[in-house]
């Protein structure tokens, strides 16, 4: 049986040199590619994929929330996240998220065929560099105190943060979210009162913080 995989990865060479790891593997088969989570979310409505290969940093909609809108509309199709990040936190936000796995880029190809292979048989597969802090999760679920940007705001909210750091105006945000301006700032309203802060300067610190932008501070 083959197993139907989209890419969705915001640089081009990275798809590209997916495709050609991938292409070996006879069970695997590149159905397409996208280059951000809206992109991914249309791609999966219309391909019918088996496993989404999620980068987790992209501009317009971040890895973290393209999972969780693909494991809500579509149950069947299992995500695997592939990142560059071994902060618990990433892995933490994907795998809350629905993520069957996690595997980082500098990982051996073949970890990802094993990953995707797992993904397809509704198993879990973890890098070993970060499979320690999911144990430790497991172990201590929450922290004291612990609060993040997935427990504080909500997803409309945290997609509004996520285009208010990646410099997009309200006007941008509402046409890129199909809302009106005035909802868009009624997000942004709540993001500052929730998190007590000010300015786009520190918004967009605390979205590249908790991953919801791949921006550079």
């Amino acid at each position: 049986m083959t197993i139907r995989v989209l890419l969705v990865d915001d640089h081009k060479m990275m798809r590209e040199g997916l495709r050609a790891l991938l292409a070996p593997a006879t069970d695997i088969e590149v159905v397409g590619d996208a280059s951000d989570g809206r992109k991914a979310l249309d791609l999966v409505r219309t391909l019918s994929p088996d496993v989404v290969v999620m980068d987790v940093g992209m501009p317009e909609l971040n890895g973290v929330e393209a999972t969780r809108r693909i494991r809500t509309e579509f149950e069947r199709v299992k995500v695997v996240a592939l990142s560059t990040h071994t902060d618990k936190r990433y892995v933490h936000h994907l795998l809350e998220a629905g993520a069957c796995g996690y595997v980082l880029k500098i990982a051996a190809h073949d970890e990802l065929v094993r990953a995707i292979r797992a993904a397809s048989l509704g198993r879990t597969y973890l890098s070993p560099e970060v499979a320690g802090s999911v144990v430790e999760r497991s172990t201590h679920p929450h922290g004291a105190g612990e609060v993040s940007a997935f427990s504080t705001l909500g997803s409309r909210e945290r997609e509004v943060l996520q285009l208010v750091a990646e410099g997009k105006t309200s006007a941008e945000t509402a046409k890129e979210m199909h809302i009106s301006i005035k909802t868009v700032e009624t997000h942004r309203r709540n993001i500052v009162q929730k998190l007590g802060l000010h300015g786009t300067a520190e918004l967009t610190k605390y979205a590249i913080r908790e991953g919801l932008t791949s921006v550079d501070e």
